[in-house]
């Protein structure tokens, strides 16, 4: 059971089927309902390891304060300032949920070696005191890391702050399966076709 602020990590590796739903309440009384999906590759090397599901309760997922009373950041994975996120991963990696509080300026660092990416959830946000972008959008920033500053406007602002060491394969992806070449793709499709990824009862 998945409740809010709840994380669910789920390692496909050799194959995993899975099905979610809403609860009889929530289907019968609905209500806001705010998700984000998140598909992260595994290199080459792990692509076959046994499937494995992480349930990352809302209270066991470490929140730290940003200075300055700026705001705070909850390390799904990763690492910030020496706290070790909740998640475990197989490469190097940072999924920060990052809320930035109205009128305020946070800086964030992330390792030179990382790729970084920003997903605005909520408000409107200025970066490195120049660009704008607000909810629903992607930031994508040259490799080289580094620091970088979010500033919120009139009101506060959530994103997801996603960093990591680039994996540097080749990606090839068709419907849920995402393997480094066509022909693993086809083994695949028929691993599934054939049962082996098992069966949900």
């Amino acid at each position: 059971v998945i409740k809010e602020g709840d994380v669910q990590w789920m390692t496909a590796g050799a194959g995993i089927i899975h099905e979610e739903f809403h609860s009889e309440a929530f289907s019968k009384n609905g209500g806001m309902f705010e998700m984000v999906q998140l598909w992260v590759n595994l290199p080459a090397k792990d692509k076959n390891t046994p499937a494995r599901y992480q349930h990352l309760a809302k209270e066991n997922i470490p929140v730290v304060a940003l200075p300055d009373n700026t705001g705070h950041l909850r390390l799904i994975a990763g690492d910030y300032e020496g706290v070790k996120g909740a998640a475990e991963t197989f490469t190097e990696m940072n999924v920060w949920d990052v809320v930035v509080n109205a009128g305020k300026e946070a800086v964030i660092s992330v390792p030179a070696n990382h790729s970084l990416s920003l997903v605005v959830l909520r408000g409107n946000v200025t970066l490195n005191g120049k660009d704008q972008a607000g909810a629903g959008q992607l930031v994508g920033f040259e490799n080289g890391g580094g620091e970088v500053r979010i500033a919120a406007g009139s009101e506060e602002v959530k994103i997801l702050l996603l960093s990591g060491v680039p994996i540097a394969e080749p990606v090839v992806g068709y419907g849920p399966f995402v393997m480094n070449t066509a022909e693993e793709i086809r083994e695949a499709i028929n691993d599934f076709n054939s049962g082996r990824f098992g069966s949900i009862h």
